[in-house]
């Protein structure tokens, strides 16, 4: 690895300090999980990049997926994991598995390798205070032989219906880093699984962050030609979605930063995670690291 002079070292510090003064006191939620998780190297310059941005003055809050860590697990333990019509199906005994991963090691695992680093975070779920409040999700699927739209039932999967703050506004600014798994409850207390990406849009907008990132595997936004689109407006994405350019799994990520930008978000950007320091770089520089997109 070459190590950068004394000189470039300092030179770089300089000219990321306007960076850093856009961002002064600002909130900074970082969707982290699924394959954007590397080793344990990868986790731990997430960690220290993370403990970077607090010392800055920037406030970042964490929400973590861990889906290979659920599969592995139901795995373990000899519990079938269900699709229908493509879609996983969370019962009751998976509901309870999935809480254990993400409420628990996963959660507690990423909590440890931020305080390893010299920070100081919190490891709190969606359940915590009342923070996320999930309704039952269902999908409509057009069945393979009929032809027919039919309603397939997920289990217990939710969808974020409303966010309080309170408990984060007690953590935020005081030097402490929230790290969120997205489990909720319903208003009537049942327990539901949570996409991380919905989960944590939901966060960023009733924080009305300043940048909500969101780490995947992709470098961003590609055009047809399958090279990263660097800035997008929402009228914009919408254009690529309706011409197919964004498609797949990139439409719901895209919906979802569209959501947060509607809820007050400044800025969201869809970047890939297994680039080293990937947020350093989207946040401390002027050529940024994913695809930007802003209202």
């Amino acid at each position: 690895m070459t190590v950068a002079s004394p000189v470039e070292q300092a030179r770089i510090l300089s000219e990321a300090l306007p960076h850093m003064q856009r961002y002064d006191e600002q909130i900074v939620v970082v969707k982290y999980g699924g394959n954007a998780m590397g080793g344990e190297s990868a986790a731990r310059d997430f960690a220290r990049d993370i403990v970077l941005l607090e010392q800055t003055a920037i406030n970042p809050v964490v929400v973590h997926g861990g889906g290979p860590q659920i599969a592995d697990m139901l795995k373990r333990l000899n519990i079938k994991s269900e699709f229908q019509a493509g879609l996983r199906v969370t019962d009751k005994a998976a509901m309870e598995v999935v809480e254990m991963v993400l409420a628990g090691s996963v959660n507690k695992q990423l909590v440890a390798e931020i305080n390893a680093v010299g920070g100081k975070a919190v490891g709190l779920c969606g359940k915590d205070g009342s923070m996320v409040h999930a309704r039952k999700v269902t999908r409509m699927v057009v069945d393979f032989d009929t032809k027919q739209e039919r309603e397939v039932d997920l289990g217990f999967v939710g969808e974020p219906e409303s966010v309080d703050t309170k408990v984060l506004d007690e953590l935020i600014g005081k030097e402490l880093i929230p790290v969120l798994a997205p489990i909720a409850t319903s208003k009537s207390g049942e327990t539901y699984n949570v996409n991380a990406d919905t989960f944590a849009g939901a966060i960023a907008g009733a924080l009305k962050a300043k940048r909500f990132l969101l780490l995947t595997d992709v470098p961003g936004v590609l055009d047809k030609n399958k090279q990263l689109i660097p800035e997008l407006s929402v009228d914009e994405a919408r254009r690529l979605i309706a011409d197919g350019t964004i498609s797949g799994g990139m439409i719901p990520k895209v919906e979802t930063c569209m959501y947060a930008l509607d809820q007050g978000v400044e800025g969201v950007v869809i970047l890939d995670g297994k680039v080293p320091h990937a947020v350093l770089l989207e946040l401390f520089t002027d050529h940024g690291a994913g695809t930007l997109i802003h209202k």
